[in-house]
C-alpha cells in the first residue's frame, strides 16, 4: 500500500548537496596514485558527472490518468462514515524520484501531498458526493504547487550540476600535481628542434630558434598498472607543425602546374621538405620521417609522438580508413596526429561539410575540440584497446589544382 505524505519535506536539498560534494572529495582522495595518473582529468570528470549529477523530475502531464474506487468518508452532515468515492490521479515523471523529498532553498509552509513511486506520483482525493469541479480544482492546485517546487529545485540543482565538473577537476588536478611532485617526475624533456634562418619567406619562419618540446605524460599498457611517464609533443610545437604544413600548401596553390600531377606520396614528400628544413632534431638531422605511402612521423625512441597522413579526397570511407590507420600507429598517450586532405573536386564546400559529418561517425571518436578554422577540424579519439589513451586529431582540408 502506498503512503501519502507531504512532498519536498524530508530534508533540505542544500544539506544533501553538501554531503554529496564531501562524498565526491572523499572518493577522489581515496583513489590510488596510479589510478589518478593513468586516467585523463576529463575522463574522471565524465565518470563523476554520470554518477553524481542530478536530474530534476519532469512531469509528463499528457500521460496523467485517473481511477476511482469506493472509500469510507464522513457525510457532510456528520455521523458515521458512509461509502463515498476515492479519486486517484497518477502523474508520470522522468527524473530522480528522490528529489520529491528534497526541500529547495525557496519554499512555503504548505506542501502538496502524494505517494512517491518509481515512475509516477499518486494523488488521492475522497468525496461523499459527485462534485467533479471540486475534485478537479483540488488536483489542479496541487499539480501547480508541485510544478512550482520542481522549478525551484531545478534552479538549485543547476548551480550544483554546473559546479560539479569544476569541483572534480580541481580536486583531481591537486592530487595529480602532488603525486607528480612526490614522484619527482620532470614535466618535460628538451627534445629540441632548431630553425633554419634561410628558410623561404613564404613559410613565414621566425628568425629565432625553435625548440620542439616533448613532455612526460601518463601512459600505461593497462589501467591501474604502475604509472610510467611517457613523452608527448607540446601543443605549441604541434600548432607550429600544422602552420608550416599549411604554408607549404599555399605554395602549391600558387604554382598549380608544378603539383597537379602529384599523388599522395609525392604530396607527403612536399611537406617533409619544409618541415625538416625548419625543424632539426636534437639527436638526428631528420626529425620528420616518411614511412609507408603517406605517413609523416616524429619518433622518440621507437614511439610515434606525431603522425601525419596525406590523403586525396575520395569520400568519407577513405577518411574513416585513414583514421583507422592512425589509430594503428599510436601506442602512446597524447600522440598528436593530422590528416591532410587534398581536394581535387570542384565542390570544396561540400567536401568540408562531408568531413565535418564523417569524423564523429568513427567508433573511436570521443569529442570535438574548438579550433579556429572554417576548413580544419580537431577532435579527440580514444585508443582502440585502452580508453585511457587518447590522441588528438586535426583534419586539415586544402583545395589543390586538378
Amino acid at each position: 500500500m502506498t503512503e501519502i505524505e507531504p512532498l519536498f519535506s524530508r530534508h533540505f536539498l542544500s544539506d544533501m548537496l553538501r554531503e554529496t560534494n564531501q562524498q565526491i572529495l572523499t572518493l577522489i582522495e581515496n583513489l590510488g596514485r596510479d589510478e589518478i595518473l593513468n586516467k585523463k582529468t576529463d575522463d574522471w570528470c565524465d565518470e563523476f558527472e554520470i554518477k553524481f549529477s542530478l536530474k530534476v523530475p519532469e512531469l509528463l502531464e499528457d500521460k496523467i490518468d485517473i481511477d476511482t474506487d469506493d472509500a469510507k468518508v464522513r457525510s457532510e452532515y456528520g455521523g458515521f462514515p458512509i461509502t463515498g468515492t476515492k479519486y486517484t490521479y497518477r502523474v508520470p515523471f522522468v527524473g530522480e524520484a528522490g528529489l520529491f523529498c528534497s526541500c529547495p532553498s525557496i519554499y512555503s509552509m504548505s506542501r502538496p501531498r502524494a505517494a512517491i513511486l518509481s515512475e509516477h506520483l499518486q494523488l488521492e482525493y475522497s468525496a461523499a458526493g459527485h462534485n467533479a469541479d471540486q475534485i478537479k480544482n483540488a488536483f489542479a492546485a496541487d499539480l501547480q504547487s508541485i510544478k512550482q517546487y520542481l522549478g525551484r529545485l531545478a534552479e538549485d540543482v543547476k548551480v550544483y550540476n554546473d559546479g560539479l565538473r569544476r569541483t572534480v577537476t580541481q580536486k583531481i588536478e591537486d592530487r595529480r600535481n602532488k603525486i607528480l611532485k612526490d614522484k619527482g617526475i620532470a614535466e618535460s624533456l628538451g627534445y629540441s628542434l632548431r630553425r633554419s634562418t634561410d628558410f623561404p619567406e613564404v613559410l613565414k619562419a621566425p628568425l629565432n630558434r625553435k625548440k620542439l618540446s616533448v613532455q612526460k605524460s601518463p601512459a600505461v599498457e593497462k589501467p591501474l598498472t604502475p604509472y610510467v611517464p611517457e613523452y608527448e609533443l607540446s601543443m605549441d610545437d604541434y600548432e607550429q607543425i600544422l602552420t608550416v604544413s599549411k604554408s607549404m600548401v599555399k605554395v602549391m596553390e600558387r604554382s598549380p602546374q608544378s603539383f597537379k600531377q602529384m599523388d599522395e606520396p609525392d604530396l607527403r614528400n612536399q611537406l617533409l621538405v619544409p618541415l625538416n628544413a625548419q625543424f632539426e632534431g636534437g639527436a638526428t638531422g631528420e626529425t620528420f620521417n616518411g614511412e609507408g605511402k603517406t605517413d609523416i612521423l616524429i619518433r622518440v625512441g621507437d614511439k610515434n609522438i606525431f603522425i601525419g597522413e596525406c590523403k586525396i579526397w575520395h569520400g568519407p570511407k577513405e577518411l574513416l580508413d585513414a583514421i583507422d590507420q592512425l589509430l594503428g600507429y599510436t601506442t602512446w598517450r597524447d600522440t598528436k596526429t593530422a590528416i591532410f586532405v587534398f581536394n581535387r573536386n570542384k565542390n570544396f564546400s561540400g567536401v568540408i561539410g562531408s568531413i565535418r559529418e564523417t569524423v564523429p561517425k568513427h567508433p573511436n571518436y570521443k569529442k570535438m575540440v574548438s579550433y579556429q578554422s572554417e576548413t580544419d577540424f580537431r577532435c579527440v579519439l580514444k585508443n582502440k584497446t585502452d580508453a585511457s589513451r587518447e590522441l588528438i586529431l586535426t583534419v586539415l582540408a586544402f583545395d589543390v589544382p586538378s
